[in-house]
């Protein structure tokens, strides 16, 4: 009876205790569950190492680009900022040199310098002479000859010019003048002046001097910093005769930079 007693009271402690003894035991599995909040924030955010690199290769990229601009900055300012420019040229220019005849080539020889009051801006005074034949044809002060006068034409023109598109290697600019013409149409007739058969029926216009004026695109291509080579289509008007002959023509050649502004 004694031993019933005490298993009895075993067996109730034993029941006393199993709460108590599972609650720790799911209480330890929970803990060991829970996800580790450093892996987990791992996966969550991106690498530091990797984000620092591509940060690090956009920053190189951007200086590049930097150093590139300024070295582009740096050519241009050394091949422009010169305070002068100056040029010996040749050139082409398709003239009529009378009221009812065909156009005639010229060729030109020119020359000129140029003030810069910045890199884009400036002022050029030019001086230029054209020659070339005048074909007349027969007429009856030829004696049934092909008559064919040289001619010329001197000009002094001034004016603008300004560079609106400026590269290290090239640069186009545009550029006005006006000024002063002679003609000297009749100095190879034989003294028959502008052939004329009847007074104001002339072939020619006669000698003398009126206005210019001419308006032109200009390319050059920069060979160093100091020297480059330009090419210059233009449009070129005179007044001779009291009419006024509008020609097509360019000029070119090498020019040569100096003075710092």
């Amino acid at each position: 009876m004694q031993s019933f007693r005490r298993l009895a009271l075993l067996l109730a402690f034993a029941l006393s205790a199993m709460p108590a003894a599972f609650a720790q035991s799911s209480g330890n599995s929970s803990s060991s569950t829970t996800p580790d909040p450093s892996q987990s924030g791992d996966q969550a955010s991106p690498n530091p190492q990797s984000t620092g690199e591509t940060q690090g290769q956009i920053n190189v990229q951007a200086r590049i680009r930097q150093r590139r601009e300024q070295r582009r900055a740096t050519a241009i300012h050394d091949a422009y900022d010169h305070k002068w420019e100056t040029y010996l040229h040749g050139g082409y220019l398709r003239f009529t040199p009378g009221p009812s005849l065909q156009r005639t080539t010229f060729y030109a020889w020119e020359t000129g310098l140029t003030r810069f009051s910045s890199e884009r801006l400036g002022y050029t005074l030019d001086g230029r002479g054209y020659t070339g034949i005048a074909y007349v044809g027969i007429t009856p002060l030829s004696q049934g000859a092909f008559t064919r006068p040289q001619i010329s034409m001197y000009n002094v023109l001034f004016g603008p010019m300004y560079r609106f598109y400026l590269q290290p290697k090239y640069s186009v600019s545009g550029r006005v003048m006006g000024g002063w013409a002679y003609g000297n149409f009749t100095g190879d007739t034989n003294g028959e002046g502008s052939l004329c058969a009847t007074p104001g029926n002339c072939l020619l216009y006669p000698t003398g001097s009126t206005f210019a004026a001419t308006a032109s695109v200009i390319g050059e291509y920069n060979l160093t910093p100091s020297v480059a080579f330009k090419l210059a289509p233009e449009y070129f008007a005179t007044g001779f005769g009291s009419t006024v002959q509008g020609a097509f023509g360019f000029t070119g050649g090498i020019i040569y930079r100096f003075g710092k502004q």
